[in-house]
């Protein structure tokens, strides 16, 4: 598949201190579309739809906000959300977003037991935007990573 010239800038974009010191790829040494068609084919195998799995994480972000910083339980899950000062650009150029950090885990897994990735999820404002807009789950090894499994099995869509 040959790239646009606004997915190949993005690609370049999402490199590691470029817009964000450790970028969006992790260790992933695929191309940008690949990456892409093959976590729009993990979301089709786990039954997710891109826009309800983004709906979802903007709600959660928003309800773990009332705990100001400090982890709430919503339902069976401990949410957690930071916010820092400034924005982060979309790596297509589309958007700028408030830099903010969600995590959301189990809430009967202590967080000592947790694992970055398998039983928890990170993501921020802009993961949101990329996962609804671009259908980009980050990079495997991405710290802000939206892996499909992860996301079925913690949030129950």
């Amino acid at each position: 598949m040959k790239q646009s010239p606004a997915d190949r800038k993005a690609f370049e974009n999402m490199a590691p201190g470029v817009l964000t010191a450790a970028g969006f790829l992790g260790n992933d040494e695929r191309t940008l579309d690949r990456i892409i068609a093959e976590d729009e084919e993990a979301f089709l195998e786990h039954g997710l739809d891109f826009d309800k799995v983004a709906d979802r994480l903007e709600d959660l972000a928003r309800e773990g906000e009332q705990g100001m910083g400090e982890p709430i339980t919503i339902g069976r899950l401990l949410v957690q959300s930071g916010e820092a000062r400034g924005m982060l650009p979309c790596p297509w150029g589309d958007g700028l977003y408030h830099k903010n950090a969600v995590s959301v885990r189990p809430a009967d897994i202590p967080p000592e037991a947790c694992t970055e990735g398998e039983d928890m999820l990170i993501y921020s404002e802009l993961s949101i935007h990329m996962l609804r807009v671009h259908h980009f789950c980050q990079g495997k090894g991405s710290p802000f990573r939206l892996d499909a499994a992860v996301l079925k099995q913690l949030l129950d869509l």
